[in-house]
C-alpha cells in the first residue's frame, strides 16, 4: 500500500458487546490499536479495559477526521450503537486478526 496519501482513522473501541465506548482517531489505526490493547497509555481506555476495536472510518484529510471524532463523540449512545451495529452486528474485534 503507497503511503502517499495521507490516512486518519476514527475509531470506536470497547471492552463487550453494549459495553463502554471510546471514540478515537489516529493516523496509524494499527499501531494505536495495539498500544490499547498493550495498556501502555493511561487513561480512560487502560482504567476501563477497552481494548476491542468494533468500527472505524477512513479519511484522507486529517480536518475531516477531526470533525467526525467530535461528531460522534456528541452523539447520543444509541446512535453509536446503532452504527457499530450496521456492520458489526456481533461487535466483532476488527483487529483480532491483524499481525501484531
Amino acid at each position: 500500500m503507497s503511503k502517499n496519501i495521507h490516512e486518519y482513522y476514527v475509531y470506536i473501541l470497547t471492552n463487550k458487546k453494549n459495553g463502554t465506548l471510546y471514540i478515537g482517531m489516529s493516523n496509524d489505526l494499527q499501531r494505536r490499536v495495539l498500544e490499547h490493547k498493550q495498556k501502555s497509555i493511561d487513561g480512560f481506555t487502560k482504567k476501563y479495559g477497552l481494548d476491542k476495536l468494533v468500527y472505524y472510518e477512513v479519511f484522507q484529510f486529517v480536518e475531516d477526521a477531526i470533525l467526525r471524532e467530535k461528531r460522534l463523540k456528541k452523539w447520543k449512545r444509541q446512535w453509536k450503537i446503532e452504527l457499530i451495529e450496521k456492520d458489526n452486528r456481533q461487535w466483532h474485534d476488527l483487529a483480532e486478526e491483524w499481525d501484531q
